[in-house]
């Protein structure tokens, strides 16, 4: 009689306890995450001790430190309280939720808007709803990560065509169902790269094709376009597109994410989204922050050509050093590194020398294109931007990433 073999079991914690290279790198002292700040003036941080220039922030109009902000979540706190205790669809909606709606709706030449507790949920909460079991979504492969959880959530068939390759989504909407709904989905401004989405020819092709246009505007609103209306605005072309995404995490000063439209989508997105419906609302202060937010980017819109000019100095400066930072447009200028734990050294000596930034490692880029991800603010100023510069030519150099003639040193 053969001998039964006893019953090996998986653990479905296997995963977890295999997991080491956070370990390893904390280990050499080069873990770069989850560093806490322990103060901010916003251009100015202090983490374990040491004040540093933060050039990894998305804040991007300079306001989460502004007093007039500040004061606007204060007051909404005495008079609403801490926290809304429900969702929108029962008790969670309070009177400036509805203002925010309509306001943003004005501002971005919409029929009507539909607030979310975060952006991310904006996306993951509105794709799924929105596109149905016969239906066929066209997703660029470099789309942020609440795009991609949308589609996978979703009943529909998601087709990925390649980054900003209008000829492959030509190609793929050519070859999808005729009789299929069909919607393009991109983000407005890609938030590694700093680039913008081909609009023009998204707009077209969905014409052609009888597509509906998404818009995740999560780094464009509040940061380019005309009056910070986005990158579809950029191109004059904001009637065009049918769904605009965008967040209050970053120009905003606060924490939510919006999606204006027709009336009638952003109804039955409003009434159908689980990521509505059964989460709880923006908090009083949270919408309050934003409607000031935009009462400021409205009154001084110094700001945005301050942000335009730091981008534009920036990108220009970094590249005379010979760093490459790809093909950025916006104020997020990546600086390509290479190998991950090169990556990590060169962000540790960045950090020693009184600048913050963010690594960014496969499998966010592509293998061999570990790169700092920086971004600027409206409020820094010039002092702050030539010491950003600084340090990234001493530890460049330090590191064989550029010579000192401005040329790159990695392939």
């Amino acid at each position: 009689m053969a001998e039964t073999q006893p019953l090996v079991r998986s653990d479905i914690f296997d995963k977890a306890f295999g997991f080491t290279k956070a370990d390893e790198v904390k280990a050499l002292g080069l873990y770069p995450y989850f560093k806490p700040l322990e103060a901010t003036d916003g251009t100015i941080v202090e983490i374990e001790g040491n004040e540093v220039i933060m050039a990894g922030s998305n804040n991007y109009l300079g306001l989460t430190n502004d007093q007039r902000t500040i004061e606007a979540a204060q007051a909404a706190i005495v008079k609403y309280g801490t926290g809304c205790t429900g969702s929108r669809y029962l008790n969670g909606t309070l009177d400036i939720h509805i203002e925010l709606e309509e306001r943003l709706a004005d501002f971005m030449n919409k029929e009507s808007c539909v607030l979310f507790s975060t952006g991310y949920q904006t996306n993951e909460g509105s794709i799924q709803t929105i596109a149905g079991r016969n239906d066929v979504i066209f997703s660029d492969k470099d789309n942020h990560a609440c795009i991609v959880v949308g589609t996978q959530c979703s009943v529909a068939k998601t087709m990925r065509y390649n980054h900003n390759d209008m000829d492959h989504l030509r190609r793929l909407l050519e070859k999808a169902d005729p009789e299929a709904g069909k919607i393009i989905i991109s983000d407005g401004v890609f938030s590694m790269s700093g680039t913008l989405a081909k609009i023009p020819e998204l707009v077209a092709l969905a014409k052609e094709f009888g597509a509906r246009l998404y818009l995740d505007d999560a780094h464009a609103v509040g940061v380019i376009g005309g009056g910070g209306r986005g990158s579809a605005s950029t191109f004059g072309l904001l009637e065009e597109v049918d769904l605009i995404s965008g967040t209050f995490s970053k120009s905003f000063a606060s924490l939510g994410g919006f999606l204006v439209g027709q009336r009638e989508v952003i109804e039955y997105i409003r009434h159908h989204s689980p990521a509505h419906i059964f989460s709880a609302s923006m908090p009083p202060a949270n919408v309050a922050t934003v409607l000031k937010a935009m009462d400021i980017m409205a009154e001084e819109p110094w700001r945005l050509t301050r942000l335009h000019e730091i981008s534009t100095y920036m990108r220009a400066e970094l590249r005379n050093l010979g760093f490459n930072v790809w093909t950025s447009q916006t104020p997020i200028i990546p600086i390509v590194i290479g190998e991950m734990m090169l990556c990590f050294q060169f962000w540790k000596d960045l950090f020693e020398a009184g600048v913050y930034t963010n690594a960014v490692i496969p499998p966010a880029v592509p293998q061999g294109q570990s790169l700092l991800r920086t971004s600027y603010m409206a409020s820094h100023t010039d002092e702050h931007l030539d010491r950003i510069l600084e340090a990234f030519r001493k530890v460049g150099l330090k590191h064989g990433i550029i010579d000192q003639n401005g040329n790159s040193l990695v392939s």
